[in-house]
């Protein structure tokens, strides 16, 4: 099985929102339901020295983030029903003709990946633009990214090529689901346990 993966760019993010709205207009979902988000964290303070000179730790970055398709995703483990299942290319998806709308996987995702459509009763989530990638296509999101901070494919050619780092503030512990993300941090990036900073744009996502 060759597993499909994002790579993320963090040092060419700028925070438009392409992606999440590209996301967004392909997939037509309603208010509420976004697959992909852009988050926007902040923080560091200003110190003034003994001399009256200031210095500052001031930092802010963007991470667009949707479902990682994780090697151990959560959201399979507790679906009762087996709606939520990997396939054969690594995909996480949803079953609706399966999904109760229970929303146990909304909850324990710690990407806040699954996301329940009240319209349609059931969960929804990202499926890497499964019918475009069946086309040839590049999914919304990377194709709209005006600066090319977004890219897909096997993980393990995206690792080779970018690393291997997916633990970036404000996302969680990869070690909890193993996300199959790749990110090349922003300068003033912080690791995922460094929680001095805050989401500033919480509404939006």
């Amino acid at each position: 099985m060759t597993q499909l993966g994002f790579y993320f760019d963090q040092t060419l993010c700028n925070g438009c929102k392409a992606c999440q709205i590209a996301c967004k207009d392909k997939h037509d979902t309603p208010l509420g339901v976004n697959w992909r988000r852009v988050v926007e964290y902040s923080g560091g303070t200003w110190n003034e020295n003994p001399d009256g000179t200031f210095n500052q730790d001031v930092f802010t970055y963007y991470t667009s983030m949707s479902c990682n398709h994780c090697e151990h995703p959560i959201c399979v483990e507790v679906c009762p029903t087996t709606a939520m299942h990997k396939e054969e290319d690594g995909i996480v998806a949803v079953d609706p003709d399966k999904c109760v709308g229970c929303r146990f996987c909304e909850w324990a995702c710690p990407y806040s990946a699954p996301q329940f459509n009240a319209e349609e009763g059931h969960m929804t989530k990202c499926d890497l633009c499964r019918d475009y990638r069946a086309e040839g296509k590049t999914p919304a999101c990377v194709a709209a990214c005006p600066s090319r901070a977004l890219d897909f494919g096997p993980i393990d050619e995206l690792r080779e090529k970018h690393g291997t780092e997916a633990g970036i503030a404000p996302l969680p512990d990869p070690t909890i689901t193993r996300p199959n993300l790749v990110i090349t941090p922003h300068h003033d990036a912080q690791p995922w346990d460094n929680r001095t900073g805050e989401i500033l744009n919480v509404e939006e996502i």
